[in-house]
C-alpha cells in the first residue's frame, strides 16, 4: 500500500543533503544537526527530556483498543440518529483536530457527509453575533453537542457551553437535554467533570498525558470525528502504521521521514537564517490541516525566542495573492508542500471549436493533471529562480488511513525539532499572558 513519503527534488542544499542522507551516502555536511536530531529522537523515545509527562501520544495509536472505539462509534449512531446539527465546543487542539480530518474528509461543497449532521463548531472564538446565529440556527434543527475541555474553565469554551447547554434544556427538557450532550474531560476533577458526573452526561477522558495540539488521536477527536462520519477505525490504523515505521530499534536515517523533516526544518532555521515555514497546497482540503500544524509548530517550538514561524498557503489561489513576494521578495522562508498523488474522482476538460478563451491545449486532460503541472511549474519557479528551498510531502490520497499517517508523522517531528532546538514542546507558557490580563480587564 502506498504511504506518505518526501520529496527533496526541489530542496536545494538541503535537498541535496538529505538525499545523500537517505541514499545513505556521506552525511558530513550536516552531521552536527543529524546528531542533535538523533540525540532528540532518543530523548522523545526514552521519556528523558522537558515535558516527558505529556508523551502520551507517542504511542497512543497502538494502544487504541477496538473495544474504545466501538464504545465511541456505538454513541455517535445514537447521536446521528438524533441531530441534523452536531455541536462541537472547545478551541485549540479541542477544536482543530476535528474540523482538520472532517474537512479533509467530506465532500467540499455539502454541508457534511452522507447520512451525518452537519458540525458546527463553538467555543473557538468570542464572537457575539456568531453565537446569536448559531442559536437561531439551533431553534430550527434538531441537535446534540460535545463539549471538549479537560477543565471546564477554559473562557471560550465554558462560555460557549454555558450559553448552549442552557438553550438544550429550554428545547428538550433537563432529562432529554442530558441524553444529547458527551463531555470529553478529565478522569477524575475539575468543573465540567463534577458537572458531567452530577448531570449523568455520557462522557470520555482527555488523557492526563497528552495535550490538546497532540490530543485528535484520542476522544478528543476520535468522538466528534465518529459524529461526522469518519472512519475513525481506519485514522488510528494509519498513524498506527506511522509509529510502527518511525519507532525502531535504532533511528534508520533512510527511512524514518520524520527525522528527515525534522532535520531539513533544522537546516533552513540554523544553517541557512529561515524564519518562516510556509506549509503550502494544491489542494483546498488540506486548508484546515494546515490550520491544525500551525498550533502544532506555533505553540509547540515558538518560546525562548526561539522558534520557526508556522504560516500557510492554499495555491493556486494564492499565487495570484502571495505569488509575487513568494518568488521575488525577501527570502525569508522556506516552503513545505501538501502534495496529493490521486483524486477520488475525473473529470476531462472538453474541446471547444471556436477556443476563445485559448484552452485548447489543455482539452482532452484531467483537471487533475492541470493542478499538477501547476504544482510542478511553481516548485520549479520558486527554487530555481526564487531560492526558495521547497520540501514536498505526498499523501497518496485523501483518506482516513493516509490523515492518520499525516497527523502522526507531523506530531512525532514536531517532538523531535523542538527537542533539537533546546525547548520543551509539550508547554504553552505564553498562552497564559492574554489570558490574565482578560482576567484583570474582566473584573476576576
Amino acid at each position: 500500500m502506498n504511504s506518505l513519503r518526501l520529496d527533496f527534488t526541489y530542496g536545494l542544499e538541503a535537498g541535496n543533503a538529505l538525499r545523500k542522507l537517505t541514499e545513505q551516502q556521506d552525511g558530513s555536511a550536516v552531521a552536527a544537526l543529524q546528531e542533535r536530531i538523533a540525540k532528540a529522537y532518543r530523548t522523545l523515545l526514552d521519556g528523558t527530556g522537558a515535558g516527558n509527562d505529556f508523551l502520551g501520544w507517542v504511542r497512543l495509536p497502538e494502544q487504541i483498543s477496538e473495544a474504545e472505539t466501538e464504545a465511541m462509534i456505538a454513541k455517535a449512531e445514537e447521536f446521528k440518529k438524533k441531530s441534523e446539527l452536531f455541536v462541537c465546543i472547545g478551541i485549540g487542539g479541542s477544536y482543530l483536530g476535528t474540523r482538520a480530518v472532517t474537512e479533509a474528509l467530506k465532500p467540499q461543497l455539502a454541508a457534511a457527509m452522507p447520512g451525518c449532521p452537519a458540525i458546527v463548531y463553538a467555543g473557538h472564538q468570542l464572537g457575539q453575533d456568531y453565537m446569536n446565529e448559531l442559536l437561531e440556527l439551533l431553534d430550527k434543527h434538531d441537535y446534540t453537542l460535545c463539549v471538549i475541555s479537560k477543565s471546564g474553565t477554559t473562557t471560550e469554551p465554558a462560555i460557549a457551553f454555558r450559553l448552549l447547554r442552557n438553550h438544550l434544556e429550554k428545547k428538550y427538557g433537563k432529562e432529554e437535554a442530558r441524553q444529547r450532550i458527551v463531555a470529553i474531560t478529565d478522569r477524575a476533577k475539575g468543573a465540567l467533570r463534577t458537572l458531567a458526573t452530577e448531570e449523568g452526561y455520557t462522557t470520555y477522558v482527555v488523557p492526563d498525558n497528552i495535550g490538546g495540539r497532540y490530543s485528535v488521536l484520542s476522544p478528543v477527536g476520535l468522538f466528534p470525528l465518529a459524529v461526522a462520519g469518519v472512519d475513525i477505525k481506519a485514522l488510528v490504523a494509519g498513524a498506527a502504521q506511522m509509529q510502527a515505521r518511525l519507532i525502531t530499534p535504532h533511528l534508520d536515517w533512510a527511512s524514518n521521514i520524520a527525522a528527515q523533516y525534522a532535520l531539513f526544518r533544522q537546516i533552513q532555521y540554523v544553517e541557512k537564517g529561515k524564519k518562516v515555514e510556509l506549509l503550502v497546497n494544491f489542494e483546498p482540503r488540506f486548508y484546515y490541516l494546515s490550520e491544525w500544524w500551525k498550533q502544532l509548530y506555533g505553540e509547540s517550538e515558538g518560546k525562548q525566542g526561539k522558534g520557526l514561524f508556522p504560516s500557510n498557503a492554499g495555491f493556486t489561489t494564492d499565487l495570484h495573492s502571495l505569488g509575487q513576494y513568494i518568488q521575488e521578495g525577501e527570502r525569508l522562508f522556506f516552503e513545505s508542500v501538501l502534495s496529493l498523488e490521486k483524486q477520488h474522482t475525473s473529470i476531462i476538460i472538453p474541446q471547444e471549436k471556436r477556443n476563445l478563451d485559448g484552452m485548447n491545449f489543455v482539452a482532452g486532460k484531467e483537471m487533475a493533471y492541470v493542478n499538477q503541472k501547476a504544482e510542478e511549474g511553481t516548485l520549479m519557479a520558486h527554487s530555481e529562480q526564487g531560492n526558495v528551498p521547497v520540501l514536498r510531502i505526498v499523501v497518496p490520497q485523501l483518506t482516513a488511513l493516509h490523515i492518520g499517517e499525516l497527523i502522526y508523522f507531523f506530531e512525532f517531528a514536531c517532538g523531535l525539532s523542538g527537542y533539537s532546538m533546546d525547548v520543551n514542546p509539550f508547554d504553552q507558557p505564553g498562552v497564559e499572558a492574554y489570558k490574565q490580563n482578560m482576567f484583570r480587564l474582566l473584573g476576576k
